[in-house]
């Protein structure tokens, strides 16, 4: 990781390779300047539905998840294609009834909204996730996955001047006070010993450290917020002291130091809904759709193409097809079938295929995430904009 981070974390890979200790990872995450560009990816939760059984259906997150982590995706759409439509069976309940509080399995009945949580779980930190995702049917196994393990999942004796942690009290004047009443008194005792002082406005913060931190805003509790401690250097002894601390929008570690941070996830009924709810200010100025029948890769960075190839950009979309294809999704979206749009090839500013020659008939979404991604790499890193002029 950055300069700002523990020592403890770094691994000197300058060595001459008999002297590396080989069992412990040397690829840390290391920020330089800050990065304005971001990259998005979208595909169908139906894949999900082509799964067999719970472990299949979560280990296909888990290789998304690891996909989207290794190549520093910013954000992730799961959108409704049409093809995922089961009958309800084996207990499950849809969507709708997930939402009014009811925890039961949506593997089979809503494959969409299990990957969505699948994926939300893994990119947590896994410090965090026991406050903000209660016991669920869909996460049961999700535990035996491979760690992401991002630049934000950090341990307790590592340093980052960004962190995220959890809201777990709010202060004020008179002391803490929550939704939870009962035992009250309990808490205030124990959380003397800390030698945090209370102010108006204050919420309490568990992020990951010896001790809670403390900033002077109020948020409810249960709340994920991304703090910015005052000083870049790692304290002296991160368990003698409280580190003073504010809360800043999730995109600042990217924004301001370069840090990957993450990715967020947001469901699309459609795949117009992609681009029509897109949460960026002017929307995506690149997207890429991917197709066999798409041209190839290389055409992004050729200037003999039809097309002038990739220009510098904001905000990057890749859109993967599920298991019938982006065809199919297109069909299925009334919104685009009513504008008299059929051939998905329209939709993008690039339409690539991301393997030539294959040999098998088909290639997965799951392998086409990681095959889009690998692609587009040194395209992504030579066209985003990482300042603004």
């Amino acid at each position: 990781m950055a300069s700002g981070c523990s020592k403890k974390r770094k691994r000197d890979s300058s060595k001459p390779l008999d002297e590396i200790d080989t069992s412990k990872p040397t690829a840390i995450f290391e920020a330089s300047e800050g990065r304005k560009y971001t990259l998005s990816v979208a595909l169908p939760g139906s894949i999900i539905a082509n799964a067999q059984s719970h472990d299949l259906k979560t280990a296909l997150a888990g290789q998304i998840a690891r996909a989207l982590g290794v190549f520093c995706v910013d954000e992730v759409v799961i959108f409704d294609d049409g093809q995922a439509k089961q009958p309800h069976s084996r207990g499950d309940h849809s969507h709708s009834q997930h939402e009014s509080g009811e925890a039961s399995y949506t593997g089979y009945s809503d494959p969409n909204y299990f990957l969505t949580h699948l994926l939300s779980y893994l990119e947590t930190p896994p410090n965090l996730r026991k406050h903000l995702f209660p016991l669920h049917p869909n996460l049961r196994t999700a535990g035996t996955l491979p760690s992401l393990d991002l630049p934000h999942h950090l341990r307790t004796h590592e340093w980052c001047q960004f962190r995220e942690g959890v809201t777990f009290e709010d202060y004020s004047t008179n002391g803490p006070t929550n939704a939870s009443d009962e035992n009250q008194g309990k808490k205030k005792k124990k959380r003397k010993s800390t030698s945090i002082p209370t102010m108006t406005a204050s919420t309490l913060v568990d992020a990951g450290l010896p001790h809670p931190v403390l900033i002077p805003v109020s948020i409810p509790p249960y709340t994920r917020v991304t703090l910015k401690f005052s000083t870049f250097d790692a304290p002296s002894d991160l368990n003698t002291t409280s580190q003073s601390a504010e809360a800043v929008a999730p995109t600042a570690p990217r924004e301001e130091a370069g840090y990957y941070w993450g990715y967020t996830v947001r469901s699309a009924s459609s795949l117009s809904a992609v681009f029509t709810e897109c949460t960026f200010p002017g929307g995506y100025d690149v997207s890429v759709g991917t197709s066999e029948r798409g041209a190839p890769h290389s055409s992004l960075t050729s200037s003999s193409a039809k097309k002038p190839p990739v220009p510098e950009f904001k905000h990057m979309l890749i859109v993967l097809g599920g298991v019938a294809g982006l065809e199919a999704a297109v069909t299925a979206d009334k919104e685009l079938t009513s504008m008299g749009v059929k051939k998905p090839k329209k939709l993008f500013d690039y339409w690539v295929n991301l393997c030539q020659g294959q040999g098998s008939r088909t290639i997965r979404t799951e392998e086409a995430v990681w095959l889009g991604l690998m692609s587009l790499r040194d395209v992504v890193l030579a066209k985003g904009i990482k300042s603004e002029e």
